[in-house]
């Protein structure tokens, strides 16, 4: 296991172009599980290529352990990639597949045997280590590919989107599967996606990257709570977050036709965001609500998701609102919604960072 350490990590593919990664400050912890995500483009999958040495750092530095590794090969670094993409040897079976590395370290074919199969175990392929890869599901070769890389004993593992060719269903199985494995391994562990269920769900902390530079890093819950801007806030939640953009007069702020009073901190031009649990769903012209129209219902059983449209300033085209799977809902309602005063967040409409109110 080993601390991982990017001090002003700097990766850019031109001269003239932004920097792919710019200057990221991020501290792994030993054992610990950090996500990295954001949008397409942001950097998260350079960022963990720079650790495992399959991209150079220009500037700044990565430490792992303390030990500077810019100049390492990628073999010395003891980082095990998992690639979206599985990168099995298609002519290996399984078990060839899972104890390639530790041949090629030298390891003898008794002791590599030995831990193939107590990983096999470990991710109930035990019974399919003559398969080669084409006779297996997505599910199971990824599991091979996660399997060769715990063989190894690494003192990080490197995951760049393991699961984005698995089916919805077996995403939330492996997802699940990966946690407690990495819970029981202790191995200090870097995984990049862009799903924001994904990073919520799996990682110690969260760090969220937008244009290679780093926004925040935070537990789940508090980049959920406690977002540090409002790209941070609309990213993270699904739903995301509805964002209203609103002029500040005798401190309060309208909202299409509801009126919020303003906390004394906030100046003359302010974002306010609204997560989808915090609207009451009420009728059509009720004092103090925003008159919407219903334009999508998104039925999941024990919720559903009221998708409206509204007559204000709003980032994203809709309000999402979560609504009681008790009370039906159809396209063209016309409903009022009205925000819980103290489940609110505040931006300055300069900066967008958020306001401690």
């Amino acid at each position: 296991m080993a601390t991982v350490t990017f001090d002003r990590a700097t990766r850019r593919f031109s001269d003239d172009g932004p920097p792919a990664v710019d200057a990221l400050d991020l501290e792994i912890a030993d054992g610990e599980f950090m996500v990295l995500v954001g949008p397409s483009g942001c950097g998260k999958s350079t960022s963990l290529r720079m650790v495992a040495g399959l991209e150079p750092v220009q500037s700044g530095a990565i430490r792992i352990d303390g030990r500077d590794v810019g100049g390492m090969a990628p073999k010395a670094r003891d980082v095990a990639m998992v690639f979206q993409n599985y990168a099995l040897y298609p002519n290996m079976t399984v078990a060839g597949n899972m104890g390639f590395a530790l041949r090629n370290a030298g390891v003898g074919k008794a002791d590599t045997d030995a831990r193939v199969e107590q990983v096999a175990r470990m991710l109930e392929l035990e019974n399919l280590l003559d398969r080669k890869p084409a006779k297996l599901s997505g599910g199971q070769r990824q599991r091979v590919a996660m399997g060769r890389a715990i063989v190894r004993r690494p003192k990080v593992f490197c995951m760049d989107e393991p699961l984005s060719n698995l089916d919805a269903k077996l995403r939330v199985n492996t997802r699940a599967q990966i946690a407690t494995l990495q819970k029981d391994l202790g191995v200090t562990t870097l995984y990049v996606t862009h799903d924001q269920v994904e990073a919520m769900t799996m990682g110690h902390r969260v760090a969220v990257l937008r244009d290679g530079v780093l926004q925040q890093v935070d537990g789940p819950r508090e980049i959920y709570t406690r977002p540090a801007n409002v790209f941070v806030a609309g990213f993270m939640g699904s739903p995301q977050m509805c964002l209203v953009d609103a002029a500040v007069t005798d401190a309060t702020a309208r909202i299409g036709e509801a009126v919020i009073d303003v906390p004394r901190s906030v100046g003359p031009t302010v974002t306010i965001g609204f997560r989808p649990e915090s609207w009451v769903v009420g009728t059509a012209g009720t004092p103090g609500s925003l008159r919407a129209r219903v334009e999508l219902v998104e039925e999941l059983g024990s919720e559903q998701f009221v998708y409206c449209a509204a007559d204000l300033d709003l980032r994203g085209g809709r309000v999402v609102v979560r609504a009681d799977h008790r009370v039906r809902y159809a396209v063209g309602d016309e409903v009022g919604l009205t925000p819980i005063a103290d489940e609110l967040y505040w931006f300055d409409g300069v900066t967008g960072i958020r306001l401690d109110v």
